[in-house]
């Protein structure tokens, strides 16, 4: 069977301006391009979705706040070897808002809608920031349609103890100048929405990781929004798990420096996985070099 990557990024409500910097550097306009774009229905909602390239298919998907021309760097560098699907999440981008509250699980159930009604899979899924956190939800919750999971920025809680306090505090200081829902418009009552979500979720137990069996990549940035002692917790939950942490990166590594960060998650899903034991696998290199 076919495998599909999945890219997911988040973070993006409040970093608009980085679309048109994007936008320049590519010619084809990823999320506006009418010639690749389409849409499906699940549980009621609208999703947009656009396609691009031939071969093994390869979805990327944003992440709070965000949509599909966030992920211009990756859409265009994978598009070259692989069939290459974005979608933009419910209550974001061209994709329709949803009538309830807005939950890293009912976004990680429209990813797996979209793999069933693409009738591809299973899939090789890289997230990044909320996008990795609906990685590792499809992992727990999906994992018949999960193959690879590469998770760039995970967090499993809102607490300061996974979100660095700085960032924590950025987060409450522009849901708290947003303006009251009684006078805002559409597009601020939508802003509201997904931002404070990143308040009150994800809220998933470090042990629910354990179930998650596919061969797991967790990435960061040594100088990431999601604190270093966090980031460790996941990988050590893991079971089938390697960890990367980019030296001298933050939290927009994607995006600043798409060429390191696409050449190391390319190499973990086109490897075989083989789960290390440090000791042995020690052991071994060292009477190799000694000979």
């Amino acid at each position: 069977m076919r495998s599909v990557v999945i890219c997911v990024a988040g973070l993006f409500a409040l970093l608009p301006q980085l679309c048109p910097a994007q936008a320049r550097k590519y010619a084809t306009p990823y999320g506006s391009n009418p010639a690749a774009g389409r849409t499906f229905v699940h549980d009621g909602v609208k999703l947009y979705y656009e396609t691009y390239g031939a071969g093994e298919p390869l979805l990327v998907v944003h992440g709070n706040g965000g949509h599909i021309q966030h992920l211009a760097a990756q859409i265009d560098y994978f598009r070259k070897s692989y069939r290459v699907i974005a979608m933009d999440s419910r209550d974001h981008g061209k994709s329709a808002d949803s009538p309830g509250p807005l939950t890293y699980e009912l976004m990680a159930g429209d990813l797996a809608a979209l793999l069933d009604h693409l009738k591809v899979g299973p899939a090789n899924i890289l997230g990044w920031s909320d996008g990795a956190i609906e990685a590792l939800l499809l992992g727990i919750h999906y994992p018949a349609k999960v193959k690879k999971i590469a998770a760039m920025a995970a967090n499993l809680n809102p607490t300061p103890t996974a979100l660095h306090p700085d960032a924590l505090a950025w987060i409450h200081k522009t849901v708290a100048e947003m303006p009251p829902l009684a006078t805002a418009t559409p597009a601020q009552r939508r802003e509201r929405k997904v931002v404070s979500m990143m308040l009150s979720h994800p809220n998933i137990d470090p042990k629910e990781l354990r179930k998650i069996t596919a061969p797991t990549l967790v990435l960061a940035g040594d100088h990431d929004l999601i604190t270093d002692e966090h980031t460790i917790e996941i990988f050590h939950h893991l079971p089938n798990a390697q960890l990367c942490i980019f030296p001298d990166a933050t939290h927009m590594i994607p995006f600043d420096d798409p060429a390191r960060f696409n050449a190391v998650v390319e190499r973990f899903f086109r490897q075989p996985f083989v789960k290390r034991d440090r000791l042995r696998d020690f052991l071994k290199s060292l009477e190799l070099m000694t000979k």
